[in-house]
């Protein structure tokens, strides 16, 4: 725990004990640093879910797919809102004085580069999402604007607000990145932004542990000590797990595609079984390497290859056609982003429930990860500084990628009615478009290890963070627990896979929204009191 002995922040009491506030930590003959509560709810709970799930597969299946249903299409406005508020927020902390508070101080330099940061920031954020979702999405969303029009099989056809005319493909194209940009662009990493923000200003500047509850003291108390600390803390972990089960079923789901593709090597249950089994232990691996020698040289790898891809499909694919679709894509996003954002009085109920109600569950699910992922790298980074880099850098990232890949795939479907990009599932359509292009045997390996490297990084990153959590803020935890969360992730992604058979995804969003809902709860009162922490930051230092 940091030294605030200097701290001018005397609104925000300090716990003078903080292991003995929160619970006596156990070392068990397992080698673990055990928080109770947390640690013991958490991970019985899981292991119940586990067990209960592969023994009622017929109606764990059935209630999955209800589930996701009825939470995206009763409460898409809430989702919506929420969004708003959050992206609103973040604006509002730029513009103020609160913008100029250093996160640790006025002396506190950063740790990382820029470098090493955005690289962090990338991989730990969207790095599976935009591999899976980066032809998928804009290929959806360009069958669905063209007022009604359908080019492919299963196509969302009632997106009201963005219809373009009947025939038009260079406005459908251009709606259609807007939509996909909507999804990837302020409002995800304005979720992500706030749960590091509050993580980090509690941690770095008023001495609190790295872990949820600290971002509540200022409306809490030393209650965040008992139980209502414990009750946030938990939901954190369920939210984390199976927000990262949700990425890490996607990229199984991606990456034996591709292997299928490739090489023909199947895509059953014994293969997914065997994929994350791969997977989960090279992921071991760098978590017990730590942060420095594991997540961060992945992550800087990640990068490399993730751009080399990316210059490939911008250099050898219709270029020019391309620097259009970003252009006229992010522009077309500029405008549309406002309807797009109402949660209110829309007809467009598909668009607005099975894809951006998700997405918004999605990650806020994913939040408490990668909120205290980027707070553990961020130290010494200004408010305003925090905040504009890793909502606008990585939101740009997004434009791009999706505007090449996407972009890519859309124009073969412009030059051709009947291109193969049309009419396979969305974990091949990346392989498909790349087949279309040279070198395609090589390209399309590569792409398979970047979704297989981003899966690494995502669990091992993932693991560091729910073990913080349920050591009570803990850096330093025994490497054994951090091991078993590790290999519990890559346990839910296989029996939510397995489960969900035909409908694999499906279950795997079911749990990433039911673990949304409630945590959007929690990171709206966060905002208030993330405020009420810097307000006070403030007034004490001038």
């Amino acid at each position: 725990m940091t030294d605030s002995t200097n701290d001018p922040s005397t609104d925000v009491p300090q716990p003078i004990d903080t292991d003995f506030e929160i619970g006596q930590h156990n070392v068990t003959p397992f080698g673990f640093d055990i928080h109770n509560p947390v640690f013991g709810i958490s991970s019985i709970a899981i292991i119940v879910f586990v067990i209960a799930t592969l023994m009622l597969q017929g109606p764990a299946t059935e209630f999955f797919s209800w589930l996701r249903d009825f939470l995206t299409s009763s409460f898409d406005w809430f989702f919506l809102s929420a969004a708003n508020v959050f992206v609103l927020f973040s604006l509002f902390l730029v513009l103020s004085p609160m913008g100029k508070i250093r996160l640790g101080g006025k002396e506190a330099r950063p740790d990382y580069g820029y470098l090493g940061w955005f690289a962090m920031l990338f991989a730990a954020g969207m790095g599976i999402g935009l591999m899976f979702f980066g032809v998928s999405e804009p290929m959806s969303h360009f069958a669905s604007s063209m007022g009604g029009t359908t080019v492919e099989a299963g196509a969302r056809t009632d997106w009201a607000p963005l219809g373009a005319a009947v025939g038009d493909t260079i406005a459908a194209r251009d709606l259609g990145m807007a939509a996909t940009i909507f999804h990837w662009g302020l409002h995800p990493w304005s979720i992500y932004a706030i749960v590091a923000l509050s993580l980090a200003f509690f941690t770095f500047n008023n001495g609190l542990p790295l872990t949820l509850r600290s971002a509540f003291y200022p409306l809490l108390g030393e209650r965040v000590w008992g139980w209502p600390g414990h009750v946030i803390d938990t939901l954190a972990v369920f939210s984390t797990l199976f927000g990262l089960a949700t990425s890490l079923g996607f990229g199984t789901e991606q990456a034996l595609a591709g292997f299928n593709f490739l090489f023909g090597w199947g895509t059953g249950n014994i293969a997914k079984v065997v994929l994350i089994s791969v997977i989960t232990a090279l992921a071991t691996i760098s978590v017990i390497r730590g942060l420095d020698g594991g997540v961060k040289i992945l992550s800087e790898i990640n990068i490399g290859l993730a751009l080399l891809l990316l210059l490939f499909v911008i250099v050898v694919g219709p270029t020019a056609i391309i620097f259009d679709t970003i252009v006229s894509g992010g522009i077309a996003y500029a405008r549309e982003i406002i309807p797009l954002s109402n949660p209110f009085g829309r007809d467009d109920t598909n668009f607005m429930q099975g894809w951006t109600a998700f997405y918004w569950a999605w990650w806020i699910s994913w939040s408490p990860f990668v909120g205290m992922f980027i707070a553990r790298v961020s130290r010494g980074r200004t408010v305003r500084e925090f905040l504009t880099c890793v909502i606008l850098i990585p939101m740009l990232a997004s434009v791009v990628w999706m505007g090449a890949f996407g972009g890519a795939a859309v124009s073969q479907v412009m030059a051709d009615a009947a291109a193969p990009v049309i009419g396979v599932a969305q974990e091949l359509k990346l392989f498909v478009m790349l087949e279309q292009l040279p070198f395609a045997s090589i390209t399309s390996l590569l792409g398979i290890v970047l979704v297989l490297v981003f899966f690494v990084t995502s669990s091992d990153s993932g693991s560091l963070v729910i073990d913080t959590i349920t050591a009570g803020g803990k850096i330093d935890a025994p490497v054994p627990q951090r091991v078993f969360w590790c290999i519990f992730e890559g346990v839910v992604a296989a029996t939510l896979l397995l489960v969900g058979g035909s409908s694999a995804l499906t279950a795997l969003q079911a749990m990433a929204v039911s673990t949304g809902f409630p945590f959007t709860i929690v990171l709206l009162a966060m905002c208030v009191s993330l405020y009420i922490g810097m307000r006070r930051y403030v007034k004490a230092m001038t």
